[in-house]
């Protein structure tokens, strides 16, 4: 998982169009390719896509595209003449922006009502929810045993002058996970507020990074990269991926500081193969896929009823009460934010 566990490896197959079926009659049929758009994160087993190919007869073409804003970047500018026939990996923080743009077409799955349609963001149905991933802080439980100091719980305690210089976040403007964060400050203090508590974070000695590997993997003294900070802006199921020899993860994500961040799939509009692609979406929401994505990819599946890997439950637990904000007030507060943001922070 590359923005939530470095050890994590893809298997993901990528295939060719052009290839052939037999009919059944000594002649040959052209065998589908619908390509699906998605962020450098997605993760499947090589035997759960060919699974999925011999039960229906489709090759699926994966072409990665950056992080979440990278994808629906590219797919706002590219819809007029689509770079594939499906996208999955727009998050809820971006969902507005693709919807309002035109990216996708409705499509409402067989599979959706089996859990997916808890986190519906468009009436029209132009996206599932194919997984949950919530954006907390992090702490290295290990650094505070060792300094003899509480670890921090909430919102606040990372503005307290006895964790200064130990918070490392993402920028919102080039990071999904960073966007999250602000989002569930802005949720939590409100417009009122959410410039006075970052005002407070700078002064404590915030440090801003563009991505979630580099604060995690290189600031964050926690994982492999063992960096200099303790404290950093990353997933409540990262704990999962750092589960040392004795079992106890050496991480603990602060549920208090959790906003919820679901990744949508949906058919892209003007794609060139509109059937097919329905039938990506419809594997995506599948039990099948769906039991892939805790161990692939790190987050929690959409689905009802599909088992976490053993001991999720004690370490990475699905937060309760996430910070949340509506899909229209982050269309419409998103970019005003992020500048309001920089000229504050940066």
């Amino acid at each position: 998982m590359k923005r939530r566990a470095a050890t994590a490896i893809a298997v993901v197959g990528v295939v060719a169009a052009g290839c052939s079926l037999s009919d059944g009659d000594g002649g040959t049929q052209q065998t589908p390719t619908v390509t699906l758009v998605t962020h450098d994160s997605f993760l499947a087993p090589q035997e759960v896509l060919d699974a999925f190919q011999k039960q229906s007869g489709i090759k699926v073409s994966v072409l990665k595209q950056g992080d979440a804003g990278s994808l629906t970047n590219k797919l706002v500018l590219t819809k007029a003449n689509p770079i594939g026939d499906v996208a999955f990996g727009v998050d809820s923080t971006f969902a507005s922006r693709a919807l309002s743009e035109g990216v996708f077409e409705p499509y409402t799955s067989p599979e959706a009502d089996r859990g997916p349609q808890r986190y519906a963001v468009d009436p029209e149905h132009r996206l599932s929810a194919v997984d949950v991933g919530d954006v907390c802080v992090n702490v290295d439980t290990n650094y505070f045993t060792t300094k003899g100091i509480p670890a921090p719980e909430t919102y606040d305690d990372l503005a307290d002058p006895k964790y200064k210089d130990l918070l490392v976040v993402e920028d919102p403007a080039t990071a999904s996970p960073g966007l999250a964060f602000l989002l569930g400050t802005i949720a939590k203090y409100g417009d009122a507020g959410w410039k006075d508590y970052w005002t407070k974070l700078k002064a404590n000695g915030l440090k801003v990074v563009s991505g979630w590997e580099e604060a995690y993997t290189k600031q964050f003294s926690g994982s492999s990269g063992k960096g200099p900070r303790p404290i950093v802006v990353s997933y409540a199921s990262s704990p999962a991926a750092e589960v040392g020899d004795d079992g106890k993860p050496r991480t603990k994500a602060l549920l208090d500081t959790c906003y919820r961040q679901v990744e949508y799939a949906g058919v892209l509009a003007g794609g060139k193969q509109v059937e097919n692609a329905r039938k990506v979406v419809d594997f995506l929401l599948s039990q099948q896929f769906q039991a892939t994505v805790a161990a692939n990819m790190y987050v929690y599946p959409a689905r009802q009823g599909v088992d976490l890997p053993a001991g999720w439950a004690q370490v990475a637990p699905l937060p309760q009460k996430p910070q949340t904000l509506p899909a229209d007030q982050v269309q419409a507060g998103r970019e005003k934010w992020i500048g309001e943001w920089r000229a504050l922070v940066q």
